[in-house]
């Protein structure tokens, strides 16, 4: 199970921390990833972590970044200089397994809820 939180209102150039919490005890094995998904449009690949290696979206320009806690079972996604494009419906990811596919949605088996974030200008 995956849980986000932290999702909010924020004002363009913000900064905003989403966090994942996972059930389960084979969490550090696990690929983890975040997408986001505007209104009107398709899921897409924000970032991913498999041990410690990192992934990001081309138009994340450094300014997220993805971390782990493995004692803690959570993922976090550190967002800086928001932007009106980054307001989405946030979703934390698990993968059982690394793949170079890890930025395609059908490669995670299991899904948040979602967690909500809204960026005003």
């Amino acid at each position: 199970q995956l849980v986000e939180s932290g999702g909010g209102l924020v004002q363009a150039g913000g900064s905003l921390r989403l966090s994942c919490a996972a059930s389960g005890r084979t969490f550090s094995t696990y690929v983890m990833g975040w997408f986001r998904q505007a209104p009107g449009k398709a899921r897409e690949f924000v970032a991913a972590i498999s041990g410690s290696r990192t992934y990001y979206a081309e138009f994340v320009k450094g300014r997220f970044t993805i971390s782990r806690d493995n004692a803690k079972n959570t993922v976090s996604l550190q967002i800086s200089s928001l932007k009106p494009e980054d307001a989405a419906v946030y979703y934390c990811a698990a993968d059982r397994q690394y793949s170079a596919s890890y930025y395609r949605v059908g490669e995670y088996d299991y899904w948040g809820q979602g967690t909500q974030v809204t960026v005003s200008s």
